[in-house]
C-alpha cells in the first residue's frame, strides 16, 4: 500500500507526492515504514492522517482489527522466549545502538513529529532527546535494576534466598497522539531490556513517528517480531489488547483509564496507566516574578498545552499579583506561532480538530460566566486550520469548565492567594494529581510547600522538566492522574513479575525426629526473634 493512495471517496492530493523534504522524508519512506505494521493486507478500510499544520494528508494507514491485535500477540510471544532468554547486556546494545541511530537521523524525526503532532520544532526536539536519554539510562542501568538479589532468609547458611526479576511475556501498549515518539517508544523500551515483547497500538495521529522508531530499532538489532505494532482505531483495538497481553501500559485519558483498569481487573493481569491532569503552580511572595513569568510561558504552552503535565492554573500570591500578570501576559503577547519545519515558532498548531473546539468552548464559557480575557482567545486561520492563541484567564470561577475540567490546550488560569495554606488547599482541590510547580527563592520553604501538594511529580522553580528529565526517578500521578510509575526502578521492574527461590541446607524448616513438637517450637520463636532482633527484622 503506497502512503500517497488516496481513499477512494477523495479528491484532494497528498502533501507527500512528488515532494522530498532535505532530511529525506518523503512519500517511499512512509511506504517502507508501512510495511511494520502488522495489519491484515489491502483490502483493509484507509484511514487518512492529516498534517495539522495544513489540514493535507500526510498519508493512509490500514485499519486494524481484533484478530490483528490477536495474531501479533501470538507473533510476539513466540519471538518472545528467544529475547528473553538472552542476557540484559545483550538486549541492553540494541537501546544503546538504538539512541545512536536516533542521533543520526534526528532532523527526519524533527519533521516527523512535527507533520504528525503540530507542534513547534523546540518541542519536537525534547521527543528526541528525552528518548534518547532514556534509552541510554535504560541500557546502562538495567542490569543493575533486574540483576538477582540475595534476600536474608529465616537462618543464615541453613537458608539462603533470592530474588529474581522475570518478564512478564508480552506488554500491550497503548499510546496517544500528544507524543508520537516518547509516549509509544520509551515505556516500550524499558519493557524490552526486561526482556519482554511488545505489541503497540499508536495513536492513528502518531503512528507514521511511532512506526519510523521501529525501523531504527529494527537497525539497531532489535529481532523480528519482538515489536509488533498495530494500526486503527482505539477503541477497536484497545480492548482487544488488553484480552490478549499480559501487562497493559496506558497513557491517555482518566475515563478510558478506568475502562482498561477494570478489563485488565477481570484478567487478573498487571497494568500502568498514566491519565488527565488539571496541573497547578503557585508563585510564592518571594519569588523571581520575571523568572516565574518566563518559566510558565514554556510550562503552560508547550506543545500548545497539548502536554499532560503543563501548566492549566496559577495560584500567585496577592502582594505580587499584578506584577506577575503585567509581565506574564507581555511574554504571551510576544510568544510567534507558525507552522515551520525550522526552529524559531515557539508555539504550533493544536493537533486535533476536536482539540480547537474544546479549548474554544472552554474560553467561550469562562469568558460567558464573567472571566476577563487577558490574551490570545481566538483562532489564527491565517496559520493555519488548527491554530489558536496562547491564551490567559483571569476570575475564572467554579462555575466554567476550565476551573476543573483539564483544558489540553493553551489555556491557564491565573489566580491570586493571600497565605500558603490557602494556595496549597487550592491547589490540592482537585480530582487529578500528576504534576505541580513551586517557585521561591527560599529553596527550603518551596521544597516543604512541593511536599503538600498531592502530585506524583512537583517542580521547584521550573514547571516539568526537572522531573520528567531526572530519568532515574519515578513519574506518574497520584488520584485520579494514573496508577503505576515510568522511569527508573518502578519504570522497568513493573514490567517483570518478582520471583523468589530459596535453598535448604542440611535440616529442614521442621521439628526433627528426637525433638517433641512443643520444644522445638519454644527454641524457634526465641532463635528466630533472637535472629530478628541484631538483623533489624527478618526481611
Amino acid at each position: 500500500m503506497s502512503a500517497t493512495r488516496l481513499s477512494p471517496a477523495s479528491t484532494d492530493s497528498s502533501y507527500w507526492t512528488g515532494r522530498v523534504l532535505p532530511s529525506g522524508l518523503d512519500g517511499a519512506l512512509l511506504d517502507r515504514l508501512l510495511t511494520h505494521a502488522a495489519v491484515g493486507d489491502g483490502s483493509r478500510e484507509l484511514t487518512p492522517v492529516h498534517i495539522p499544520f495544513t489540514g493535507e494528508t500526510l498519508g493512509w494507514l490500514r485499519r486494524g482489527l481484533p484478530a490483528d491485535i490477536n495474531r501479533a500477540v501470538a507473533e510476539a510471544r513466540s519471538a518472545q522466549r528467544a529475547w528473553g532468554a538472552d542476557s540484559v547486556r545483550a538486549r541492553a546494545a540494541v537501546l544503546q545502538r538504538f539512541a545512536s541511530l536516533l542521533l543520526v537521523h534526528q532532523e527526519q524525526g524533527l519533521d516527523l513529529i512535527q507533520l504528525e503532532s503540530g507542534k513547534a520544532r523546540r518541542h519536537a526536539l525534547e521527543e528526541i532527546i528525552d528518548t534518547i536519554v532514556v534509552s541510554r539510562h535504560y541500557a546502562a542501568h538495567a542490569n543493575a535494576y533486574l540483576r538477582p538479589r540475595r534476600r536474608a532468609a529465616s537462618l543464615p547458611v541453613i537458608t539462603t534466598a533470592m530474588e529474581y526479576r522475570r518478564a512478564v511475556g508480552v506488554v500491550g501498549v497503548v499510546s496517544p497522539w500528544n507524543f508520537p515518539l516518547i509516549l509509544s517508544i520509551t515505556d516500550a523500551l524499558a519493557a524490552l531490556v526486561a526482556g519482554n515483547a511488545i505489541v503497540l497500538r499508536p495513536d492513528e495521529q502518531g503512528s507514521f513517528t511511532a512506526l519510523w522508531a521501529a525501523e531504527l530499532l529494527y537497525q539497531a538489532g532489535l529481532p523480528a517480531g519482538v515489536l509488533r505494532i498495530v494500526t486503527g482505531e482505539g477503541p477497536v483495538l484497545g480492548p482487544a489488547l488488553v484480552d490478549a497481553a499480559d501487562f497493559v501500559m496506558f497513557t491517555g485519558s482518566t475515563r478510558t483509564g478506568r475502562i482498561v483498569a477494570t478489563q485488565a481487573a477481570e484478567r487478573l493481569i498487571g497494568f500502568s496507566l498514566e491519565l488527565g491532569g488539571k496541573n497547578p503552580m503557585l508563585v510564592l511572595a518571594d519569588a523571581n516574578v520575571e523568572s516565574a513569568a518566563e518559566g510558565l510561558s514554556r510550562g503552560a504552552f508547550v506543545g500548545a498545552g497539548q502536554v499532560c503535565v503543563s501548566i492549566e492554573r496559577v495560584y500567585i500570591h496577592a502582594s505580587i499579583f499584578e506584577e506577575f500578570v503585567e509581565r506574564f501576559v507581555a511574554r504571551v503577547r510576544g510568544l510567534t506561532m507558525s507552522p515551520t519545519l525550522a526552529y524559531g515558532a515557539d508555539m504550533g498548531s493544536l493537533t486535533l480538530p476536536s482539540q480547537i473546539e474544546r479549548v474554544e468552548a472552554h474560553v467561550a464559557d469562562a469568558v460567558g460566566k464573567g472571566a476577563t480575557l487577558l490574551a490570545g482567545g481566538k483562532r489564527r486561520p491565517d496559520l493555519g486550520p488548527l491554530f489558536y492563541e496562547p491564551t490567559v484567564l483571569a476570575g475564572v470561577s467554579p462555575q466554567m469548565r476550565a476551573y476543573a475540567e483539564e483544558t489540553f490546550g493553551p489555556v491557564v488560569a491565573l489566580y491570586p492567594f493571600t497565605s500558603i495554606d490557602e494556595a496549597v488547599a487550592r491547589a490540592n482541590d482537585s480530582p487529578y494529581g500528576l504534576n505541580a510547580s513551586v517557585w521561591s527563592r527560599n529553596i527550603v520553604q518551596a521544597t516543604e510547600v512541593a511536599g503538600r501538594i498531592q502530585c506524583g511529580s512537583v517542580n521547584v522553580n521550573d514547571c516539568y522538566a526537572g522531573t520528567w528529565s531526572a530519568t532515574s526517578s519515578p513519574v506518574g500521578g497520584m488520584k485520579q492522574s494514573g496508577v503505576g510509575r515510568r522511569h527508573g526502578a518502578e519504570g522497568i521492574l513493573k514490567y517483570t513479575e518478582a520471583q523468589t527461590v530459596t535453598v535448604q541446607r542440611w535440616i529442614p524448616l521442621a521439628p526433627p525426629r528426637f525433638m517433641h513438637e512443643a520444644t522445638y517450637s519454644r527454641w524457634a520463636a526465641r532463635i528466630v526473634n533472637f535472629l530478628g532482633r541484631i538483623r533489624g527484622g527478618i526481611n
